[in-house]
Protein backbone atom coordinates (compact mmCIF):
# COMPACT_ATOMS: atom_id res chain seq x y z
CA UNK A 1 0.00 0.00 0.00
CA UNK A 2 1.25 3.10 -1.29
CA UNK A 3 0.30 6.16 1.27
CA UNK A 4 0.75 10.54 -0.06
CA UNK A 5 1.17 12.00 3.24
CA UNK A 6 0.66 15.60 4.17
CA UNK A 7 0.87 17.47 6.92
CA UNK A 8 -1.29 20.50 6.09
CA UNK A 9 0.13 24.64 6.43
CA UNK A 10 -0.66 27.71 4.87
CA UNK A 11 3.28 28.24 5.43
CA UNK A 12 4.62 25.40 4.92
CA UNK A 13 2.96 21.67 3.86
CA UNK A 14 5.00 18.64 4.85
CA UNK A 15 4.68 16.06 2.02
CA UNK A 16 5.55 12.24 1.85
CA UNK A 17 4.79 9.39 0.38
CA UNK A 18 5.31 6.02 2.35
CA UNK A 19 4.49 2.43 1.60
CA UNK A 20 4.56 -1.40 2.97
CA UNK A 21 2.40 -1.54 6.50
CA UNK A 22 3.00 0.03 9.59
CA UNK A 23 5.67 -2.88 10.66
CA UNK A 24 8.10 -2.54 8.28
CA UNK A 25 7.21 0.86 6.47
CA UNK A 26 9.30 2.31 3.52
CA UNK A 27 10.06 5.78 3.03
CA UNK A 28 9.71 6.89 -0.74
CA UNK A 29 9.93 10.59 -0.93
CA UNK A 30 9.71 13.54 1.83
CA UNK A 31 10.01 16.84 1.81
CA UNK A 32 8.65 20.49 3.12
CA UNK A 33 6.84 23.05 0.18
CA UNK A 34 7.46 26.36 1.47
CA UNK A 35 4.63 28.20 -1.25
CA UNK A 36 6.34 31.81 -1.89
CA UNK A 37 5.02 35.05 -0.03
CA UNK A 38 1.98 36.75 -1.46
CA UNK A 39 -1.74 36.24 -2.49
CA UNK A 40 -3.64 33.90 -0.89
CA UNK A 41 -5.40 32.59 -4.07
CA UNK A 42 -1.02 32.49 -5.20
CA UNK A 43 -0.07 30.43 -2.14
CA UNK A 44 -3.26 27.78 -2.18
CA UNK A 45 -2.48 27.03 -6.28
CA UNK A 46 0.79 26.16 -4.97
CA UNK A 47 -0.45 24.05 -2.43
CA UNK A 48 -3.10 22.29 -4.66
CA UNK A 49 -0.47 21.86 -7.84
CA UNK A 50 1.94 20.25 -5.47
CA UNK A 51 -0.40 17.77 -4.19
CA UNK A 52 -1.49 16.60 -7.74
CA UNK A 53 2.30 16.52 -8.86
CA UNK A 54 3.09 13.89 -5.98
CA UNK A 55 -0.36 12.22 -6.58
CA UNK A 56 0.98 11.99 -10.54
CA UNK A 57 4.30 10.90 -10.30
CA UNK A 58 3.44 8.80 -7.11
CA UNK A 59 0.44 7.24 -7.79
CA UNK A 60 -0.67 6.88 -4.38
CA UNK A 61 -3.37 4.55 -3.23
CA UNK A 62 -4.42 6.88 -0.88
CA UNK A 63 -4.23 10.38 0.59
CA UNK A 64 -3.19 10.53 4.57
CA UNK A 65 -3.51 13.78 6.10
CA UNK A 66 -3.79 15.51 10.23
CA UNK A 67 -7.24 16.62 10.70
CA UNK A 68 -7.67 20.06 11.55
CA UNK A 69 -6.42 21.13 15.07
CA UNK A 70 -7.97 24.43 16.47
CA UNK A 71 -5.44 26.17 18.50
CA UNK A 72 -5.77 29.88 19.97
CA UNK A 73 -4.49 31.87 16.67
CA UNK A 74 -7.37 31.83 14.55
CA UNK A 75 -5.77 33.47 11.25
CA UNK A 76 -3.49 30.16 11.72
CA UNK A 77 -6.13 28.01 11.92
CA UNK A 78 -8.20 29.69 8.37
CA UNK A 79 -5.37 29.09 6.51
CA UNK A 80 -4.78 25.68 7.66
CA UNK A 81 -8.10 25.33 6.47
CA UNK A 82 -7.85 26.65 3.36
CA UNK A 83 -4.94 24.70 2.56
CA UNK A 84 -6.57 21.31 3.81
CA UNK A 85 -9.06 22.48 1.23
CA UNK A 86 -6.85 22.97 -1.53
CA UNK A 87 -5.30 19.42 -0.87
CA UNK A 88 -9.20 17.81 -0.51
CA UNK A 89 -10.13 19.20 -4.30
CA UNK A 90 -6.76 17.69 -5.14
CA UNK A 91 -7.65 14.13 -3.72
CA UNK A 92 -11.00 14.02 -5.15
CA UNK A 93 -9.88 15.26 -8.25
CA UNK A 94 -8.21 12.45 -8.65
CA UNK A 95 -10.45 9.48 -6.96
CA UNK A 96 -8.44 8.74 -4.41
CA UNK A 97 -9.39 7.43 -0.36
CA UNK A 98 -8.73 9.92 2.15
CA UNK A 99 -7.93 9.64 5.30
CA UNK A 100 -7.65 11.67 8.33
CA UNK A 101 -5.69 11.00 11.03
CA UNK A 102 -5.65 13.06 14.51
CA UNK A 103 -2.83 14.33 15.95
CA UNK A 104 -3.58 11.83 19.32
CA UNK A 105 -4.27 8.95 16.74
CA UNK A 106 -0.89 10.06 15.14
CA UNK A 107 0.82 10.27 18.80
CA UNK A 108 -0.36 6.79 19.46
CA UNK A 109 0.72 4.90 16.50
CA UNK A 110 4.14 6.25 16.90
CA UNK A 111 5.19 6.50 20.31
CA UNK A 112 2.16 3.95 21.83
CA UNK A 113 1.37 7.26 23.90
CA UNK A 114 -1.34 9.44 23.19
CA UNK A 115 -0.01 12.64 25.23
CA UNK A 116 3.62 12.21 23.69
CA UNK A 117 4.95 15.52 22.69
CA UNK A 118 6.56 16.42 19.41
CA UNK A 119 10.08 15.61 20.15
CA UNK A 120 9.02 12.48 21.20
CA UNK A 121 7.34 11.55 17.75
CA UNK A 122 10.14 13.02 16.01
CA UNK A 123 12.97 10.52 17.67
CA UNK A 124 10.71 7.54 17.32
CA UNK A 125 10.80 8.17 13.09
CA UNK A 126 14.02 7.32 13.10
CA UNK A 127 13.43 3.91 14.67
CA UNK A 128 10.55 2.71 12.33
CA UNK A 129 11.66 3.57 9.06
CA UNK A 130 14.95 4.36 7.12
CA UNK A 131 15.44 8.11 6.98
CA UNK A 132 17.90 9.67 4.38
CA UNK A 133 20.10 11.94 6.18
CA UNK A 134 19.06 15.03 5.47
CA UNK A 135 17.90 18.06 7.97
CA UNK A 136 14.25 18.02 8.26
CA UNK A 137 11.64 20.43 9.07
CA UNK A 138 8.87 19.36 11.38
CA UNK A 139 6.32 19.63 8.92
CA UNK A 140 7.97 17.16 7.17
CA UNK A 141 8.65 14.80 9.94
CA UNK A 142 5.02 14.97 10.72
CA UNK A 143 4.29 13.93 7.16
CA UNK A 144 6.26 11.12 7.81
CA UNK A 145 4.67 9.67 10.79
CA UNK A 146 1.00 10.73 9.51
CA UNK A 147 1.60 8.11 6.54
CA UNK A 148 2.89 5.77 9.05
CA UNK A 149 -0.28 6.12 11.13
CA UNK A 150 -2.33 5.55 7.83
CA UNK A 151 -0.38 2.61 7.27
CA UNK A 152 -1.23 1.11 10.98
CA UNK A 153 -4.69 2.11 10.50
CA UNK A 154 -5.71 0.04 7.23
CA UNK A 155 -9.13 1.66 6.46
CA UNK A 156 -9.18 1.32 2.90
Amino acid sequence: MRILAIDPGYDRLGVAVVEGDSSRPTLIMSDCVIPRKGERKDRLATVSCTISAAIEKYTPDALALETLFFNANVKTALGVAEARGAILAAAGIASLTVIECSPQQVKVAITGHGGADKTAVAQMIPRLLTLPTKKRLDDELDAIAIGITALATNRF
